[in-house]
């Protein structure tokens, strides 16, 4: 027993209507899917023949998708040390938009660079843009933790929106989990 005991959440028992309502902790489910399974589509695009740099778009409804490495991707078996999104002429990080149709947003294109990755042996990858359209946003966080770059949905890169009348085609042009998988030969968990 710890001194801090009388402030924890003690749930009582509820009763609307005559019925006992049951407490939320009894609904708790290990296996409820993470929000990447519920809202996003995986996407996968490889630029090399070597098929040893493959990227990942986590494609919404809405038509936001993120960019980030795929699983199997070579910089992840060689040590990521630092990420940049200083792509030469560009700093990526200096994009800024503003209101509903993100006016001010760099226009992309599909091997457009986002950002240099550094690994530990000093081989350097770029991550390209997978998907034209306007780039909304570079998540700064991975540039101060490059771990982040292993979690799906937390590791994106960057957010970029196509335009509407583009998605069918983007998709088209992109493989699905399964045809990756059967591709590279790998199962992604």
């Amino acid at each position: 027993m710890t001194d801090l005991e009388p402030y924890y959440f003690k749930g009582d028992q509820q009763v609307i209507c005559g019925e006992i309502v049951p407490s939320i902790e009894d609904d708790f489910d290990e296996n409820y899917p993470s929000i990447v399974d519920r809202f996003f589509t995986r996407y996968y695009y490889d630029f090399s023949d070597q098929q040893t740099e493959p990227h990942q778009v986590l494609y919404h409804s809405n038509r936001i998708c993120l960019i980030g490495l795929a699983p199997g991707h070579d910089a992840f078996a060689r040590g990521i040390e630092s990420i940049t999104f200083d792509v030469g002429k560009i700093d990526r990080s200096q994009n800024r938009v503003k209101g509903k149709k993100k006016s001010g947003g760099m226009i992309v294109q599909m091997d457009s660079s986002l950002a240099l990755v550094t690994c530990k042996d000093g081989r350097v990858f770029k991550v390209r843009s997978c998907v034209p359209g306007k780039l909304v946003e570079v998540n700064q966080r991975v540039v101060e933790d490059v771990s982040l770059l292993e979690k799906e949905g937390e590791g994106y890169i960057a957010i970029v929106m196509p335009k509407p009348e583009q998605c069918e085609a983007i998709k088209n042009k992109l493989m699905s989990r399964e045809q990756f998988e059967s591709k590279n030969g790998n199962v992604i968990e």
